[in-house]
């Protein structure tokens, strides 16, 4: 199940599914380590005599967050419990505590005892082994623990703490874990349990017929028990509804530092453009790293998961932030990469949030011959991000400071890896990590990144590289104009291959990354060569069922759900779909002539999940989310094409006044 509510503060990140369920618990780096890896930890509720999982079938749950801050809003009903729960949950901004709010209403006439149910299904450090749950009687407490992670468990009703509580052996022999025990309304007492172990506490209030009482428990986590016993007792005095409102205000005060034009689009627009930037800050690790996505339930699907730093994406995502007007999110994301740059100059595949280099599948072997595994857009991608942040802002400390260390080597490297016969970069792989080939994408990338180096050494009076930079940036394009466009077709190719003996072999695959060749600057909007590939790309990726959107490429195999290729060429993706966007905008001659990226955005709207989280790609049929949610990429597309539309809208609203005026 996709996560439809996340929360985090830089070191602490919290996923949610769709039925209250958390799942995802990650420190101390957002993506890295998760301790509890898609284990359910559910609410319950005992009343009259009956007990109830709030993931049971008859429980309503609506997913929001409250608007412009990230505060969730959960409205879970049972019309057969006569039960409504308000639920609000928070990461504070700078302590790693974990707050909710339970508002519980009671719909009978009559007053009614009602108890509610944690459970707490950590796995420590990724792993089961070697957990540690104990009851503190001197705090009234639960705390899970094993070396140098602790997570206190604590809260409170209007009539105390906590009312009972168990700990004990989990999936181990036929022990299922105290959430079993936690059915018939009353919890053992079990104090101390070791191993594979969970926890479950409860909490008692006595409700007047049509009225509501609060319940507030919160989740402490740190590196020792003084640590996590020190942050429960300030948030005793502090209070769990001050803080709430602390976070509150802190998160509508971050998001002023996006004053954005927005031109006419509606607030709907305006709102999920608010939540994207707070979904992106929030999953991005305070070291840097721009987390891809932080869904363990891809885990069903391959023994890998989303939760590192690819380049590419985080580039794209940094520019897209930069954009908006967050400068350190960007900053912190170029240290990163200046800190992973290899000794050759370029960038792997990807990266673990603590700067490790993380899992791959391309090898260091084409044949016989060693090959680097690299994606070398990854590489020119940040750099041409790099520019165009320091165009935004002038911080000519910070670009210095990255001059010899990532802008430099990454500009050598780029110049040098280049077929010198073919004017082409050696083969990589292809920005979906799928084929090895010379890809238009890839091109276009180190041609925008070759000129940002070329850019960068103007400004720092580094003629000699400067020039360097200028002339294989040229060579690049005429080696694009003589082998990546095709006259036969009429437009760009997503490709070609080199065989053994040198031959070249094309691939005229539809392809909607072609949309790089506006968005890095390499052709321009009116290029008759541009226009006619865009119009066949948007038209031959058009998903051609109720759903629609734009698929990745023709014949798109990954989570693939139709073999109806002319109708569904592959399962609409978000970030495709606003590239579509993207060109509209960027084509527009009148304000007119961007309704049809007003209505792309709608069609996001449309398929946004109920709390506004944007999956990777969706059902071409059902429409319902597939591979990860929230993907941090469809996110931040989402606020670059925002951006990228008001801006525009601008432009052209002072043209046609100066028009009038003439």
């Amino acid at each position: 199940m996709p996560r439809s509510l996340v929360i985090g503060n830089g070191h602490l990140c919290i996923g949610f599914d769709a039925k209250t369920n958390m799942r995802d618990l990650y420190y101390p780096y957002v993506g890295q380590l998760n301790h509890i890896g898609g284990n359910r930890n559910s609410l319950g509720v005992y009343v009259d005599g009956e007990f109830s999982w709030c993931d049971e079938s008859d429980w309503v749950v609506e997913n929001s967050y409250r608007t412009g801050t990230l505060v969730t809003s959960v409205l879970a009903r049972n019309e057969r419990l006569g039960l409504e729960l308000q639920i609000e949950d928070a990461v504070h901004f700078r302590e790693n505590a974990y707050l909710k709010k339970v508002s519980v209403r009671n719909t009978r006439a009559l007053e009614r005892e009602i108890r509610l149910f944690f459970t707490h299904d950590f796995c420590i450090d990724e792993t089961e082994i070697g957990d540690t749950a104990v009851y503190d009687p001197v705090q009234n407490m639960v705390y899970h623990y094993k070396r140098s992670r602790y997570l206190l468990i604590n809260g409170f009703t209007h009539l105390g703490g906590l009312f009972e509580y168990s700990t004990g052996i989990k999936r181990f022999h036929s022990l299922q874990g105290t959430w079993k025990d936690a059915e018939d309304g009353t919890l053992e007492g079990n104090p101390i349990a070791q191993g594979s172990v969970d926890s479950t506490v409860s909490f008692k209030m006595f409700v007047p017929g049509g009225e509501e009482e609060t319940l507030y428990y919160w989740v402490c986590v740190g590196r020792t028990f003084p640590e996590v016993k020190e942050m429960n007792r300030w948030v005793l005095a502090r209070t769990p509804e001050q803080l709430f409102a602390e976070i509150d205000a802190y998160w509508r005060e971050w998001l002023r530092q996006s004053e954005q034009e927005f031109g006419d689009l509606g607030q709907e627009v305006i709102d999920e453009y608010l939540l994207s930037l707070m979904l992106v800050q929030t999953l991005t690790d305070a070291n840097g790293a721009i987390i891809a996505a932080n869904d363990t339930d891809i885990l069903q699907y391959n023994r890998d998961h989303y939760s590192y730093m690819w380049p590419r994406d985080g580039a794209l995502i940094a520019h897209a932030m930069s954009e908006a007007g967050y400068e350190r999110i960007a900053n912190r994301f170029f240290r990163f990469c200046e800190d992973s740059l290899t000794a050759g100059g370029f960038l792997l595949h990807k990266y673990n949030p603590d700067g490790s280099v993380g899992s791959s599948w391309h090898p260091y072997l084409q044949g016989k011959d060693p090959s680097l595994p690299i994606q070398e857009d990854e590489t020119g991608l940040v750099i041409w991000a790099l520019w165009e942040h320091y165009q935004r802002y002038g911080d000519v400390e910070f670009a210095q400071s990255l001059y010899t260390t990532l802008i430099a080597p990454a500009g050598e490297f780029m110049a040098e890896y280049v077929y010198e016969h073919l004017g082409l970069p050696i083969e990589s792989y292809d920005l979906w990590e799928e084929r090895r080939g010379i890809f238009t994408f890839t091109v276009a990338t180190v041609i925008a990144g070759l000129r940002a180096v070329r850019n960068f050494a103007q400004v720092f009076g580094d003629a000699k590289r400067a020039q360097k930079m200028q002339s294989s940036a040229e060579k690049l394009l005429e080696g694009m104009d003589k082998y990546l466009y095709d006259p036969s077709v009429g437009r760009f190719l997503r490709g070609v291959y080199l065989g053994e003996n040198g031959e070249i072999a094309k691939d005229k695959t539809l392809e909607s990354s072609l949309y790089g060749l506006f968005q890095f600057d390499i052709l321009s909007p009116d290029d008759p060569r541009l226009q006619a590939t865009m119009e066949r790309v948007w038209e031959g990726l058009r998903v051609k069922t109720e759903i629609g959107g734009i698929a990745r490429y023709t014949d798109d195999y990954y989570f693939k759900k139709s073999d109806e290729i002319e109708r569904v060429p592959g399962n609409p993706w978000i970030i495709c779909t606003l590239w579509q966007a993207a060109w509209e905008i960027e084509r527009a001659e009148s304000v007119e002539d961007l309704q049809q990226a007003k209505e792309l955005f709608d069609w996001v709207l449309r398929h946004r999940m109920d709390s506004g989280v944007l999956p990777e790609q969706l059902h071409p049929y059902h429409g319902t989310p597939l591979s990860v949610a929230p993907l941090t990429w469809s996110h931040a597309t989402f606020v670059q094409e925002v951006v990228r539309y008001g801006r525009r809208y601008k432009e052209l609203s002072n043209k046609a006044l100066h028009q009038l005026q003439e």
